[in-house]
Parts: structure tokens; C-alpha cells; sequence
């Protein structure tokens, strides 16, 4: 292990998020809030560490970093950076404890947006902001952001990999840092769209901004106690659903789209498929609730339609208490949250393509039970899939299952119920934010045990970093030379 690289590149990423810091305590000095110097003491202090990290590793060469620096650099990143991400809201006394205040930088971070804020409304607007702006980092990736704006980090292939597990990028420029740089872009460039509709939309220049980060980053913390619904804006619901589904989606496509090959929408399966998924739940909900609990089709096609987006593509905005729904709508939304968004997008969950690959695969095995002499070959965008890809898809579902059962269990036995520990599991695997039971739609997760809450921390971080990338570190082969 080249500890020395893997020292040197954790003081920039550090570094990196410092600077953040600062540009919020530049919000808490224009609103003239009480959290200006919790957030100068916050930037020092994460400034100076990741400076002391970066001094005394420099020179290092960052270019022959292997695979399994990748993962460990990645992870260790994620970690650190929650942990310095904590301090604004310990020094502005936000949270009385240190659980609580990491949990919430890394709902933050992981775009998760389980929150145990109560009273947000309460709190200054730096930290709001900070809150908001931690998500739209973490959304696109804190190591892909340092990636495109700093050539420092040489190719850097490993941690792009790492951090962006199966993404397909198909060489969008011939330099990394060039296709870091093209998803930041296209990123930044739609969260300046959301903003300017939310603001035409009635929404202050501050709203607009933050709700424009949880958006794109499809992370959900919102300025207001009620989320979205705060505003009672069908326009302000319409711009939320637009840009929740279209942050969804494989920024792959974006970038063709954006060089006027907009053939790559039309051509992606999994895009289809997406689209299929969202109208299929959407009907289905939307009929289920019509007259039970909303009187006009419209209003249960409206409510339906934001719930079902949202949590698809892991955002977590809230419109209504989907508590209130029957069993038939709850479940279904447990279920989205496991398709997530598209490959390669700020979605979470399993994702829709392996999700897509795995009905495919499972209708392949009962079609080759009726000709076990056919040959078929399983394919996708008209490519044939390598058993390597499927045994990937299946082994990652596999640990998906087992994490899922392991941390419902822990749950359950720290004192959670079965909904609430079922549900938040799932929720922060997925990297959702809302769930059931304690933690529903109008709750949140104050009222968990201690333990539970970092119960939830480590599957908010094996989310949203894909399985793979945490978990290999616990395997013990990984430390062996």
C-alpha cells in the first residue's frame, strides 16, 4: 500500500471541502447569522489538517496509484470528509453529539438526506446552506470534483473507477481529467437551470440555490420543516419532478445529447426501461389513492407522480405523508427505492440496468428450461453481456440482500421495530432519505437509538459508494502483499 499517495491525496480532497466551508460562512456573513465563525474556526481547522497532510507527503507520485489504493483512497475520503464536514454543525450547536452531527454530514455527503435535524427552519442560513451544498458535492463525487479541477492528481483511473463504480463512460474525452471535468459541466449547468425556475417560481434567491443543490444532487434536505410542500406550488412541484427525473438519468447521455447526438437517449434500453418503471408506478399509485385518499384524479396523479419520482430516483422530497397511503402505495414505494436511478446518474439504489439485466437474465434461465438446447446470448444496447458483467450484477445484489438482512437484524436488536429497521436499512442503502415507521415522510431520525444511527451511517456510505468499493476493504486478502 502506498500509504505516502494515499496521504497526499486525502490533504487535497480535504483542502478541497475546506474551501466550501468557506464560501458558506460567506452566506452566514451577507444574511449576518450567528454561524460566521463557527464556520471560519471550521475552515482552519479542516484548511490546516488537510495543508499538514498535503506538505509532508508532497512530491509524492500519485500516477502508479493500483486498484486497491483506489478503493481505500475513495472510502477513507468519504469517511474523513464527513467527519470534517461534522464541525460546523458541533461549533454552531446544531446537535448536542458527535452521532449526530456526523449522521448528518454523511446524509449530507452520501446525498442520502436522512436527517436529524429538527426545527431546520430554526437554524442560520450558513448552515442550511452548508447542509444543502454538501449534497450537491457528494452528488457528482468529492474525488471526480478533484479530479476535474486539478491535474495534481495524475490519471487517476483507480479512484475515478472507484468512486464511480460501472459507470459507462465510453471514452467521453481522451483524458480522465477531461471526462471529469465534461460531468461537471453538464451537472452544474443543470443545477443553474433548476435554480432559475425555482426562482421564477416564487422562490427566493436562497431557496432557489438550495433546492437547486438537493435537487441535481437528488440528496432531498431541504430549507423548510415540510420539504417541498412547504411552497403549495403545482409549478414549483412540476419543476421538482422535471429536474428529479432528469438528474436520474446517465449523464452519459447528456454529454452526447449536448453534442447533438441525441440518438443515445433513444438507443439506451435502460433509459426505456426508466421511463416504463416511473409511468408503470405512477398509474398504478395514482388509481390506488384516487378516492381514498384524494378526491380528484388530478391531485392523486400529481401527488402520485412527485412520490413516485422522488423516491425512484432517490431524492426524498415529500408532498404528502405517504404513511397515510394504503399498504398496496407504501410497499410500492419501498420498491422504488430499490430501482433507483440510472447507472452513471446521482441516483442511488440497485440501479434501473441491473435491475433490467436481471429480469432478462431470469427470463433467459426459464426460456433455456423449455429449449435447453437454444443458444442465447444476453444482450443490452444490442452488445452482448460478458458472464464477467452478470456475475457482477449478481454478486452485487447477493451482498445487497445480505447487508440489508445483517443491518435490519442489528437494528432489531438494539430495540428498532421491524418497519422502522427494515425500512431505514433499505432507505440508506438505497440513499433515499425517508422511510417508514419513526423515520417517515413527515419524521425523521432524531428519535433512533445511538447505535442505530451508525448502523445507518455505514449503509448510507456502502450505498452510495456502490458496495464493492467498501466492502473489499473488509475482505482480508485486500492487506495482504
Amino acid at each position: 500500500m502506498k500509504w505516502k499517495s494515499i496521504i497526499n491525496l486525502l490533504g487535497i480532497v480535504i483542502i478541497i471541502v475546506s474551501l466550501f466551508m468557506f464560501l458558506s460562512a460567506g452566506i452566514s456573513l451577507y444574511y449576518k447569522e450567528k454561524d460566521f465563525f463557527p464556520f471560519i474556526y471550521s475552515f482552519f481547522i479542516t484548511f490546516a489538517s488537510g495543508y499538514i497532510l498535503y506538505f509532508f507527503t508532497k512530491g509524492e507520485n500519485r500516477e502508479d496509484i493500483r486498484h486497491r489504493e483506489g478503493f481505500f483512497i475513495v472510502t477513507l475520503s468519504w469517511i474523513t470528509v464527513a467527519m470534517y464536514g461534522s464541525l460546523p454543525y458541533m461549533f454552531v450547536g446544531t446537535f448536542d453529539t458527535f452521532t449526530d452531527a456526523y449522521f448528518e454530514s454523511m446524509a449530507g455527503f452520501t446525498t442520502t438526506g436522512a436527517s436529524v435535524m429538527e426545527e431546520i427552519e430554526n437554524n442560520p442560513k450558513g448552515i442550511l446552506f452548508w447542509r444543502s451544498l454538501t449534497q450537491w458535492l457528494g452528488g457528482m463525487g468529492i474525488v471526480v470534483f478533484s479530479l476535474a479541477i486539478l491535474p495534481m492528481f495524475g490519471k487517476g483511473i483507480q479512484l475515478f473507477k472507484a468512486e464511480v463504480p460501472e459507470i459507462t463512460v465510453e471514452k467521453l474525452r481522451p483524458r480522465l481529467v477531461d471526462t471529469a471535468k465534461s460531468l461537471w459541466y453538464i451537472y452544474t449547468t443543470l443545477t443553474v437551470l433548476a435554480a432559475i425556475f425555482y426562482i421564477l417560481g416564487g422562490m427566493s434567491i436562497y431557496d432557489g440555490i438550495c433546492h437547486a443543490f438537493t435537487t441535481l444532487a437528488t440528496g432531498g434536505f431541504s430549507t423548510k420543516n415540510t420539504s417541498i410542500a412547504y411552497f403549495n406550488s403545482t409549478y414549483i412541484d412540476i419543476v421538482c419532478i422535471i429536474f428529479m427525473f432528469l438528474a436520474g438519468i446517465n449523464y452519459t447521455l447528456y454529454f452526447f445529447a449536448f453534442k447533438g447526438d441525441f440518438k443515445k437517449f433513444f438507443k439506451s434500453e435502460e433509459f426505456r426501461f426508466y421511463i416504463i418503471v416511473t409511468t408503470i408506478a405512477v398509474l398504478l399509485i395514482t388509481f390506488n389513492i384516487w378516492k381514498k385518499d384524494y378526491k380528484s384524479v388530478f391531485d392523486a396523479f400529481r401527488y402520485a407522480l412527485f412520490q413516485v419520482v422522488s423516491i425512484m430516483t432517490t431524492t426524498g422530497y415529500a408532498t404528502a405523508d405517504y404513511e397515510k397511503w394504503s399498504f398496496f402505495a407504501q410497499m410500492a414505494i419501498i420498491t422504488l427505492m430499490l430501482f433507483g436511478g440510472m447507472i452513471g446518474s446521482t441516483g442511488g439504489g440497485i440501479k434501473q440496468v441491473r435491475v433490467l439485466l436481471m429480469f432478462r437474465q431470469a427470463y433467459r434461465e426459464l426460456y433455456q428450461l423449455i429449449h435447453p438446447r437454444a443458444v442465447t446470448v444476453l444482450k443490452l444496447d444490442d452488445k452482448p453481456m460478458h458472464k464477467e458483467i452478470l456475475g457482477s450484477v449478481w454478486g452485487f445484489l447477493f451482498l445487497f440482500i445480505m447487508i440489508s438482512i445483517s443491518a435490519t437484524l442489528i437494528m432489531g436488536l438494539i430495540g428498532e421495530d421491524l418497519i422502522t429497521s427494515l425500512s431505514t436499512v433499505i432507505s440508506a442503502l438505497c440513499n433515499v432519505g425517508p422511510a417508514l415507521g419513526k423515520a417517515g415522510p413527515v419524521e425523521n431520525y432524531a428519535s433512533l437509538h445511538t447505535l442505530a444511527k451508525w448502523v445507518l451511517i455505514f449503509c448510507m456510505l456502502v450505498g452510495r459508494l456502490e458496495i464493492y468499493t467498501v466492502i473489499i476493504l473488509l475482505v482480508p486478502h485486500f492487506w495482504r502483499k
